[in-house]
């Protein structure tokens, strides 16, 4: 089984956004809010074909916290791809502007409360003169090889790691004290079984966590599993998010919007060329199925 990402995406920090190269100063005809698209319901679908997802590459996306920016990661499926050109839509007015990215620009995983960007083991805090310095997140972060990192409004972070080939990588959670960040731990075997776990999302109100994994009992490759937190603080057992979401090809990547109203991911689709080869599109679909996932206590 192969990661959908299996590079680091590159994205832009809203500091490094003032210095990219714009495509243009055109608006683009893109009106209101989520770039114009019409909001899914109850099935996924590609989020802004032809604008967000292409035919060259992987495309990934997230919305900064006060949605008025959408990044778009991309990456190359094969050797043959020409170089991935990443891109930033930034709000203006009831319009969108795109802003090419320079690709040795790193991706920023946001804070809920847009105050903190991290950057794998490293972070920066916003302060009154804009953004801090690097810091980093300790020595315990830096011997990780993180892919993904998502925060709660408490300042918990849920990481995962590269791990090898078989699959083993593992997540992890730190909590934040007295300003810093506690050595990373593995979650329970509830969330930590199977293969390939990785790209954890954490509400922000820490309610559940979702992630992408191989099981068994799931429906083909990798599928989008969520936890919910237990009344005594523990993590619920894995409940695959189901036919809603989840295919026989590979899903992964979830993330849910700022405004809590829609789920985003990553979805192996079969390109239109003919080639029979994939590609990995970003997808979203109305979240409000998941608060039926949770088991009746």
């Amino acid at each position: 089984m192969k990661l959908l990402f299996t590079a680091t995406l590159l994205m832009a920090s809203t500091a490094a956004i003032a210095n990219s190269s714009s495509a243009g100063d055109e608006v683009s005809k893109l009106k209101g809010p989520y770039l114009g698209q019409t909001p899914p319901g109850s099935t996924a679908k590609p989020f802004a074909p032809g604008i967000v997802n292409t035919e060259k590459w992987g495309d990934a996306g997230s919305f900064s916290p006060d949605m008025n920016e959408f990044y778009v990661g991309r990456w190359r499926h094969t050797n043959k791809a020409p170089e991935p050109v990443n891109v930033t839509f930034k709000r203006v007015g009831n319009g969108w502007k795109m802003v090419v990215v320079p690709k040795d620009v790193q991706r920023p995983f946001h804070s809920p409360d847009g105050k903190t960007l991290h950057y794998d083991a490293k972070y920066q805090e916003r302060t009154a003169n804009g953004w801090s310095g690097m810091k980093s997140l300790g020595p315990a972060f830096e011997e990780i090889q993180i892919m993904g990192l998502t925060a709660s409004r408490k300042g918990t972070l849920v990481l995962d790691e590269r791990g090898s080939s078989e699959g083993d990588g593992i997540l992890r959670y730190s909590r934040r004290a007295n300003g810093k960040w506690e050595d990373p731990k593995p979650l329970p075997k509830t969330i930590n079984t199977g293969t390939w776990n990785a790209h954890p999302f954490i509400a922000p109100d820490e309610s559940y966590i979702m992630w992408d994994g191989e099981r068994e009992s799931g429906f083909g490759s990798s599928d989008l599993y969520i936890s919910f937190r237990e009344k005594d603080g523990s993590w619920g057992k894995a409940i695959n998010l189901g036919g809603t979401v989840n295919t026989e090809a590979e899903e992964g990547g979830p993330r849910i919007t700022p405004d809590g109203k829609y789920l985003f991911f990553n979805r192996m689709v079969l390109r239109t060329d003919g080639s029979g080869e994939r590609q990995s599109d970003l997808y979203w679909i109305d979240a409000s199925f998941i608060k039926d996932l949770k088991p009746v206590e």
